[in-house]
């Protein structure tokens, strides 16, 4: 499977969400995950040690493809996450622990039900796209 362009399929609104919800809300939004995943003794050995540059790169690669300024591309070069997710064994049991920890970060954030309807659908369809193992 090829990876996700950056904004392809994605509406409109989609590209415009960081506009919409401001900088902190995605950082907020990254911090509520994070915190779930540090607590998942399922899916924490996956990460890091230090979370924090996990954190700051799920950070700049959202705030890029929301509508905001590049960070992601600035500081990481083009995003290419099905390639960057490709070390890690990821199956429908890792992709659906992943997608209720952002589900439930979103739920957290307190992310508006129109943007957070937009949030859902792109994670749901990208969680699908970073599978790897059967």
């Amino acid at each position: 499977m090829a990876d996700l362009p950056l904004h392809d399929g994605m509406p409109d609104r989609a590209r415009s969400l960081y506009e919409t919800l401001g900088e902190q809300t995605f950082r907020n939004l990254v911090e509520a995950f994070y915190r779930r995943i540090d607590a998942d003794a399922f899916l924490r050995p996956m990460f890091p040690d230090d979370l924090s540059e996990a954190i700051d790169r799920q950070f700049w690669f959202l705030v890029q493809l929301f509508g905001g300024p590049p960070l992601f591309n600035e500081r990481r070069g083009p995003p290419f996450m099905r390639m960057r997710h490709m070390p890690f064994a990821i199956g429908m049991a890792e992709r659906d622990a992943w997608l209720g920890h952002m589900l439930a970060a979103i739920q957290e954030t307190g992310i508006p039900e129109t943007e957070a309807e937009v949030l859902r659908t792109y994670f749901e369809r990208s969680s699908l796209a970073m599978m790897n193992r059967p």
